[in-house]
């Protein structure tokens, strides 16, 4: 399985970003982002940025994933979950369709 990280952009050489995961620099290829800038937040898998991110959006996965590390450590998610624990859960718009048209089944 693979994880996206979110890192923010501190420097780009061409299609080459760095940016740092958690204080560890990291080189990122942005050949799939030609509009990253310095200061994007993009989230990257294994070595390549693939999604700019809203830094709203990628604090909450950070948050998340250090949860996920306490609890595999043993120890307790805190507050690591709060944007889902308050939210009521909602079905992909086509399922939504399709019970609001009486289909229990598929």
């Amino acid at each position: 399985m693979c994880v996206g990280i979110p890192m923010q952009l501190t420097a780009i050489d061409g299609i080459v970003g760095h940016g740092s995961d958690r204080g560890t620099p990291q080189i990122l290829d942005l050949s799939l982002l030609p509009d990253a800038r310095v200061g994007d937040w993009v989230l990257g898998f294994l070595g390549t940025a693939r999604e700019i991110l809203p830094e709203a959006e990628a604090l909450l996965i950070l948050k998340a994933l250090d949860g996920l590390s306490r609890i595999m450590a043993g120890g307790d998610h805190g507050d690591a979950f709060a944007d889902l624990d308050a939210r009521t859960p909602t079905l992909p718009p086509h399922l939504q369709a399709a019970l609001d048209a009486g289909q229990a089944t598929g």
